[in-house]
């Protein structure tokens, strides 16, 4: 029973002793470590950039699609063949020009025929007055007033037969001009849909073409509804410019001017449907073209402005690291305004001419000493320029010199 327990002690001896020294092993190699991570000598390579004051334009990014800023489609009035066609597929036309002849020969023979009645009936209401004339001389003695009364009575519907005659030839008149097909508004003319030769009938509902004006031409997009009250407030102050991209974003095609702001609200969407005109005097605008729009908002004028790599993100507030004398972290809190094309405008926190760190920063913390890359470039430089084995003295040189 003795021989257990002195056996048992010395077991308890023997573990305690194993714990008691891996515990000052653990704790030794932790104040190393500690020691390693916290070596105030330590530079933690970091890129930077340098904050700087600059007008900073504020833009509502979206997507649309061109269209003409008017489009007609040509059609007849009246039936006829077409004796000619006076454009080419793709042409540009001004208003006026000839587009399709059709044959005014029926036409014309229709009006010629209207402007014979009308003589003839101005021929019957001169005799039908002559003839009033000479009753009303010669009295009841050789008439009767009802005959007077009835001649009266001839020569008005007469006059109101050549009041139809003249609407008459006036009708004829404009079928006999619309035989004659001109272009209504000056564009770039489609595809053509009829032939010389071809019957066209004034009830056919494809048309002879299509005019598309592109000179201007208007873009269609949207903006999510809670932008547009400071859009609303930003053209109190005057138009706003619209700058067009192609899908992608990254070739400008056109600049324009806000020209309309939808009267309602999408509610199916959220969103507010805006109208841009683009004199397109380049013709890089096309009628169906998706493009990127840029809407130019206000313009900040002489504010501070870093990467927005620089500015990070904490649970409560942002922050950045910026470099302080003797090349020392220093955290910032930040007051951050508009963040755009990868720059953010601060409005408290940074100021011109300071060093932000835009990378490297995940092994900052205040007070950590930073290398710059111009310090690593140095580096470099003197390491090429000392030649292996360590500079030669001068006392060297001479001994090879004499040897």
């Amino acid at each position: 029973m003795l021989r257990s327990l002195v056996k048992t002690f010395i077991w308890l001896v023997f573990l305690a002793g194993l714990a008691g020294g891996g515990y000052w092993v653990w704790q030794h190699h932790r104040a190393e470590t500690r020691t390693v991570e916290k070596n105030p000598d330590e530079r933690v390579p970091v890129t930077v950039a340098t904050a700087e004051t600059r007008n900073f334009p504020v833009y509502f990014d979206s997507l649309g699609t061109a269209q003409a800023w008017n489009m007609v489609t040509v059609r007849s009035r009246v039936d006829g063949e077409i004796t000619k066609v006076a454009f080419d597929e793709g042409q540009f036309v001004k208003a006026g020009d000839l587009l399709i002849q059709i044959d005014p020969r029926p036409y014309q023979a229709a009006l010629d025929q209207a402007v014979a009645k009308k003589a003839q009936d101005e021929a019957n209401l001169a005799n039908l007055k002559r003839d009033l004339q000479r009753f009303e001389k010669v009295g009841t003695l050789a008439t009767t007033q009802q005959q007077i009364d009835t001649q009266r009575s001839n020569i008005t519907q007469q006059e109101s037969l050549l009041k139809a005659d003249a609407g008459a030839i006036a009708n004829t008149e404009v079928q006999v001009v619309y035989t004659t097909i001109k272009a209504p508004i000056s564009g770039r003319v489609g595809f053509r849909l009829v032939d010389q030769g071809n019957i066209i009938h004034a009830g056919d509902t494809g048309g002879v073409a299509t005019i598309a004006q592109i000179q201007p031409i208007a873009v269609i997009f949207t903006e999510p509804e809670e932008r547009l009250p400071r859009i609303l407030d930003e053209l109190k102050h005057g138009p706003l410019s619209v700058t067009a991209f192609t899908s992608d974003g990254k070739q400008e095609l056109a600049k324009g001017q806000l020209s309309l702001v939808d009267n309602q609200v999408d509610t199916t969407t959220g969103s507010i449907k805006l109208k841009g005109r683009f004199p397109n005097t380049e013709m890089t605008l096309w009628p169906g073209l998706t493009v990127a729009t840029r809407l130019l908002i206000t313009t900040e004028k002489n504010v501070v402005v870093i990467p927005d790599a620089a500015v990070q993100r904490g649970p409560d507030k942002m922050f950045a690291y910026v470099v302080g004398p003797g090349r020392k972290a220093e955290r910032r809190d930040l007051v951050v305004g508009e963040i755009q094309d990868g720059q953010a405008v601060i409005k408290s926190g940074v100021k011109a001419g300071e060093q932000v760190v835009t990378a490297g920063y995940y092994r900052l913390e205040p007070g950590s000493t930073v290398e710059l890359p111009d310090d690593r470039k140095k580096e470099e430089q003197k390491q090429k320029a000392t030649p292996p084995g360590g500079p030669v003295s001068e006392s060297k040189h001479t001994v090879l010199e004499a040897e």
